[in-house]
């Protein structure tokens, strides 16, 4: 990996530390504009829906412009935003609010889909997990800084001198992008990429299909199944990201905050030894689908025993591995999707953050209503244990699917990421869909989601 990538993610880290910093200003600023926490929650709801459409366009809008406009143009949006807040923070009306929202949520999603796309083109795909695993670590370290110093920076400064944080930390990601100029975009393979059209891209049942079409024709089988097992996996994380905060106050009454900066802690320290973990194995061998969903078992499992009620130690112990897990499904996941052709990746991680930004935002509302009755453990019990069947479906199919035929297992990696990028499908004579493809992925999530 050249300096110029690692300063691209010591940036990105910046913007990142603002993002989470920003959560929890935001959060509390929203209930103090509409007052109630029915007012915060469709907050909430309207910037996660905008990442939800803005994944929809992101395939289209990086096939036309590279994605490092992409990257700068989306952070100098959120910049914006963030000094509009600054300077209304005093006396904000609902709709400067939620048109900031419209944009922190839409912007995220894009410069994070534009940023993941390209990482094959920046570091070459060779060197694309150990690039991932340095962008959760980064990540990760962001998330813990910026949720552990929300609270003092409010409280010395108020949301004012919060958001002009987040603003300045966005304009740092723009400058560096637009300083180092780095490489984003794979031109010639994206042209010789590009097939004919094939006899059945004008038949009625195109027609008939064709907003769907862009998004999912010609992927195979296993790849779609990661995708759902993603958007599933988000929606369970909602339900433990909903559900801490009431098993802080009831662990630690006097101090529920300095038991969820533990907790996080833990799990992101959990993260960074999945990226030690990982670089040391052989890449052939880890960025399957079978990799990838037994990570998401192994995450469920441990979020659920993190709500058991344990003695401390028990519970640092189970958000340590639960970091672990996560960050294994996280450079997994995204070293696979990045193994698609360089036009592909754009519809790929596109449609990832769709389904990622729906089951969070479904999630969460389900998991909030759910814990007005039932208490914490038995609602991330039953959102982790969904996830956790779904895993085991997609390590059922991929068993009975994926076999060579010298009845070897093979990766996706060893099979299909040669340097003409073709990804695991079915072989149909011709190419499918591939001239309404983008390039780029993935939406930020909260931690542990």
């Amino acid at each position: 990996m050249d300096w110029r990538f690692r300063a691209v993610v010591v940036a990105h880290a910046v913007s990142a530390y603002g993002t989470y910093l920003n959560l929890i200003a935001l959060s509390l600023f929203s209930y103090e504009v509409t007052g109630t926490a029915l007012g915060v929650g469709a907050v909430m709801a309207v910037r996660l829906l905008s990442g939800v459409a803005a994944g929809l366009a992101a395939g289209a809008l990086t096939a036309r412009v590279t994605r490092r406009t992409v990257m700068v143009v989306t952070d100098l949006a959120q910049t914006l935003a963030m000094v509009v807040l600054a300077l209304w923070a005093t006396d904000t009306p609902l709709s400067v609010l939620l048109g900031a929202v419209v944009v922190l949520g839409a912007g995220n999603t894009f410069f994070n889909v534009a940023l993941r796309s390209a990482v094959p083109v920046m570091v070459g795909q060779d060197n694309r997990a150990r690039a991932n695993g340095v962008l959760v670590t980064a990540r990760s370290t962001a998330t813990v800084l910026g949720f552990a110093s929300a609270a003092p920076v409010i409280a010395v400064g108020g949301f004012g001198v919060a958001f002009g944080v987040n603003a300045a930390s966005f304009a740092v990601s723009a400058a560096a992008v637009l300083a180092l100029k780095p490489r984003t975009d794979d031109h010639d393979v994206a042209v010789s990429e590009t097939p004919a059209a094939g006899p059945d891209d004008h038949s009625p049942g195109t027609a008939r299909t064709g907003w769907l079409r862009p998004h999912v024709a010609g992927l195979a089988g296993p790849l779609l199944g990661m995708i759902a097992l993603r958007g599933l996996d988000a929606l369970a994380s909602a339900s433990h990201n909903v559900a801490l905060p009431l098993a802080a106050h009831e662990a630690q009454p006097s101090e529920p905050a300095v038991f969820m900066t533990w907790f996080w802690s833990a799990w992101a320290v959990g993260t960074m030894l999945a990226h030690q973990v990982l670089k040391r194995r052989s890449h052939g061998a880890s960025w399957s689908e079978r990799a990838f969903a037994v990570g998401t078992c192994a995450m469920s499992l441990c979020f659920m025993a993190a709500f058991t009620g344990p003695p401390a130690p028990a519970l640092m112990a189970a958000a340590l591995a639960a970091g672990i897990a996560d960050g294994w499904t996280e450079i997994v996941y995204t070293s696979r999707l990045q193994a698609a052709p360089d036009r592909q990746r754009g519809r790929l991680f596109g449609l990832s953050a769709t389904a990622e930004q729906s089951g969070f935002a479904l999630g969460t509302m389900a998991a909030a209503a759910a814990l007005e009755s039932l208490p914490a453990l038995a609602v991330v019990g039953t959102f982790h244990g969904a996830a956790l069947c779904g895993a085991l479906i997609l390590l059922l199919f991929t068993a009975r699917s994926r076999p060579s035929p010298t009845g070897e297992d093979h990766s996706p990696d060893e099979d299909h990421s040669t340097d003409e990028g073709s990804i695991d499908r079915p072989s149909t004579g011709h190419e499918e869909g591939d001239d309404t493809h983008g390039t780029s992925t993935g939406a930020g999530r909260l931690p542990g989601s």
